[in-house]
């Protein structure tokens, strides 16, 4: 739930900056989203390590700083998710606003409302079932992810094990039940999460 909450906070802003300015660097921070999409997972942990670990371009100054570091901590569970699921929810949500009628954002600006009202008030609304299952799709990228939160955050018992994480570990150590039961549960949130999805996509705003 945390990595929803953050990539909600941080992509929607970025899906509407996408579908409704044009800005230098506009081309590289599209590439820079999606670019976890593509690569493999461990790929962009490694990334993630360069960037926030302890010797990192931005872990060391706050490890020299604070004595804190973000890696192999529940913090890197989360980032590693949300970076992993940003792409699925910029992309939806960048698609549902550019359907949005640029007439009626005009319509909003003749009556004087500024750019972030309308965006608040007409442009968001009117998106909100592409929105809403970028979200959901994010959501089910953030629970499933593997690869860049081992990298990061490790596989620490009560700590940073994650769902995925502990299917690894259940058929690492022969606990071939565990490992079933939660496959099934992932199988049946994903096959929840497709189905709410598309019919989020198919319903009229």
């Amino acid at each position: 739930m945390s990595a929803t909450a953050l990539n909600a906070l941080v992509g929607i802003p970025i899906a509407y900056l996408l579908a409704r300015r044009r800005f230098w660097g506009r081309n590289l921070v599209d590439l820079l989203v999606t670019l976890p999409l593509i690569l493999p997972p461990t790929v962009v942990g490694y990334y993630l390590i360069v960037l926030l670990g302890r010797r990192g371009v931005l872990g060391a100054p706050l490890y020299r700083a604070t004595g804190f570091t973000v890696a192999f901590t529940w913090y890197a569970a989360v980032i590693a998710a949300t970076v992993m699921a940003l792409p699925l929810l910029v992309r939806t949500a960048r698609a549902a606003i550019e359907t949005v009628d640029r007439d009626l954002e005009r319509a909003a600006f003749t009556l004087g409302r500024s750019e972030l009202r309308t965006a608040l008030e007409v442009t968001l609304p009117l998106a909100r079932n592409g929105i809403l299952a970028g979200l959901v799709l994010s959501f089910a990228r953030a629970l499933g992810e593997f690869g860049a939160t081992l990298m990061l955050a490790g596989n620490i018992p009560g700590r940073t094990t994650t769902v995925p994480l502990s299917i690894y570990t259940a058929m690492q150590t022969g606990e071939d039940a565990e490992a079933l039961v939660l496959v099934a549960v992932l199988t049946a949130l994903s096959c929840v999460v497709l189905i709410a999805s598309n019919r989020l996509v198919a319903r009229p705003a």
